[in-house]
């Protein structure tokens, strides 16, 4: 098992620039994805120095119910990144938004981490990179499914090539519906918007497989992508997908990603064909695997310890510090989060169509 994570120790004294907490800075509260870090605020490996968000009924109920003060929100980001200096920001705007974070923080050489998908499209997915490259930024995408154990012990099991050859990979993501869940009216309003979020469960839940077979291929694009989008739900989400099927091509191996805002209950998981045995990866913590025919299936529940970091804010902060290193290929790293959006857009484009995309290396 690998693990990105650099241990040190202090040998007394003042503590170095890596053991600091990291100066971060909050774009956006409309994203639920928000609430974990708000729950955490005192957290030892950062600081929360800023808040940007307009919606002022948000920020006050958000405040009142995780105990911030309204001084710590600015009404733009902007004014927020001038006035508070952050060394990162965490962004929980609508996936159009992404575009303008990016264009805000790079020339002032500030971090970036959004939560996924990258962006709405490869017009502003590349325009981001452009930015972040340009002024050597960090621009990096969450998944919640790059935190689970099971994931790293499953990439593992493929690595060691326990599965033999790749031939399947079948990826499940979803839940009841945004509205169904009762998320917050302010997360709805752009989540079920074509423009704010480029779609629905496609880009909602799609992500997730796309992050996850890129980074298992290393970085390979498909050779081609196929896609249906459906609206079972047209009277509640009238303008965007309510389910996803993405079937994708790769050179010896076929991957199928089912997103959906359908399923009766909550669901991310994957399962893994090779040529001599298959890992069914349940949740975050366990999977079902069989090596040998003869075998019988066998059961595993992974140790947190297994995955390199317990969230994205953790992961964030180690990279800023230099503790961890990046790369492109990573699950969160830019390189393959700019292919994860080239097969959202492949994929809306193949359901407009009904015809099978390309995609040339």
């Amino acid at each position: 098992m690998f693990t990105l994570t650099i241990l040190f120790q202090l040998q007394g004294g003042d503590p170095p620039e890596s053991a600091t907490a990291v100066r971060i800075g909050i774009a956006g509260l409309s994203h639920s994805h928000v609430i974990p870090l708000l729950r955490e605020m005192d957290r030892g490996d950062l600081e929360i120095v800023g808040i940007a968000e307009q919606d002022t009924s948000l920020r006050r109920r958000y405040g009142e119910r995780f105990g911030f003060d309204q001084s710590l929100v600015y009404d733009s980001l902007e004014e927020m990144l001038e006035q508070c200096e952050p060394e990162g920001v965490v962004t929980f705007t609508s996936i159009y938004e992404h575009l303008k974070v990016v264009e805000a923080c790079a020339p002032r050489g500030i971090h970036v981490m959004v939560e996924k998908p990258l962006a709405v499209s490869v017009e502003h997915a590349n325009r981001m990179a452009n930015l972040a490259e340009r002024y050597e930024i960090l621009l990096l995408t969450n998944y919640e499914t790059s935190w689970y154990p099971s994931t790293h012990e499953g990439y593992s099991m493929i690595e060691q090539g326990m599965l033999g050859e790749l031939r399947k990979i079948i990826i499940y993501d979803g839940h009841q519906g945004p509205r169904e869940i009762n998320v917050n009216d302010e997360f709805l309003s752009w989540l079920t918007d074509p423009v704010l979020n480029g779609g629905g469960a496609v880009m909602d839940f799609g992500c997730y497989g796309a992050d996850l077979l890129t980074w298992i291929r290393k970085g390979q694009k498909p050779l081609n992508v196929w896609a249906s989008l459906k609206q079972y739900k047209h009277g509640v989400y009238p303008e965007v997908d309510d389910d996803a099927t993405i079937v994708l091509t790769y050179p010896g191996m076929e991957a199928v990603i089912h997103a959906s805002w359908n399923w009766p209950f909550s669901r991310k998981d994957m399962h893994v064909y090779g040529s001599t045995g298959y890992a069914l990866i349940d949740d975050a913590t366990h999977i079902r695997f069989r090596f040998k025919r003869e075998e019988e299936e066998q059961r595993l529940q992974v140790s947190q310890e297994v995955a390199p970091f317990a969230d994205g804010f953790a992961f964030f902060s180690a990279a800023i510090r230099g503790r961890t290193q990046v790369a492109p290929a990573d699950l969160s790293g830019l390189e393959t989060n700019l292919t994860v959006v080239e097969i959202l857009e492949a994929a809306r484009e193949s359901h407009r169509t009904g015809k099978t995309v390309s995609l040339e290396e």
